[in-house]
């Protein structure tokens, strides 16, 4: 899918309420648990699934769930890594890691530094981390300390979703922009596009700001249009 760049855009934040569970019950179930409860168990989770399953979605609604309790937590990103923290803060209740399988040797020693610190007491408090990855803590390619550390708490494998999970995101996320999809219009994006998460609401961001921006209702052939504008 081309990418265009439109200066409307609306913001819908990640939760763990909009985010479509299909067979990941039981993730869900374990985040809602863990995430609201100020003396969780200091046993690390670390989920992992193919490009396009939720992992960012799912830290992210972790995160705001954190900030619901006004508990600090560090964000460590291999996708930006010049917005990642340079040391440990022990203030923090709890550390996400993003893209584990991506983290460069540096990275990765900040990560380990990042157990070390959260699974030792300070003031009687133990940290909660949370990391993601695209491989099963087994075959990912990080320095050894690392990579057991990752596996040796709760391990969850993000199933993929079925067509009708696909509908319900496409449905739920134009909801939450206020875009009207026609019923023509969502079977044509199911038959032509990758079915992964981050795609289809990648899609739907630019749609709808398309469509605001051509004062047009979203059609498909208003989003042939925005494809071949791109």
């Amino acid at each position: 899918m081309k990418q265009i760049a439109l200066p409307i855009t609306v913001d819908v934040e990640q939760t763990l309420q909009n985010y479509v569970v299909g067979a990941n019950q039981a993730v869900i179930d374990h985040f809602k648990l863990f995430a609201s409860h100020p003396n969780r168990s200091p046993v690390p989770t670390y989920i992992w699934g193919e490009s396009g399953s939720g992992k960012t979605h799912l830290l992210r609604a972790i995160g705001l769930e954190l900030t619901a309790l006004k508990q600090p937590f560090g964000w460590l990103d291999a996708t930006h890594p010049q917005n990642n923290p340079k040391v440990f803060d022990p203030a923090w209740d709890a550390v996400l890691m993003d893209d584990v399988e991506q983290f460069t040797a540096s990275q990765q020693h900040f990560a380990f530094n990042c157990f070390v610190n959260a699974l030792t007491p300070t003031a009687g408090l133990q940290r909660w981390v949370v990391a993601s990855g695209t491989l099963p803590p087994q075959d990912l390619k990080l320095r050894e300390d690392l990579r057991t550390r990752l596996g040796w708490g709760h391990v969850f494998h993000l199933q993929t979703l079925v067509e009708q999970d696909c509908r319900e995101v496409l449905q739920r996320h134009s909801r939450d922009l206020g875009l009207s999809l026609p019923g023509e219009l969502e079977d044509y994006i199911l038959s032509r596009f990758s079915r992964d998460l981050s795609t289809l609401i990648r899609l739907l961001n630019e749609l709808d700001a398309y469509a605001l921006q051509s004062k047009r209702p979203p059609t498909i052939p208003l989003l042939k249009d925005m494809l071949n504008e791109s």
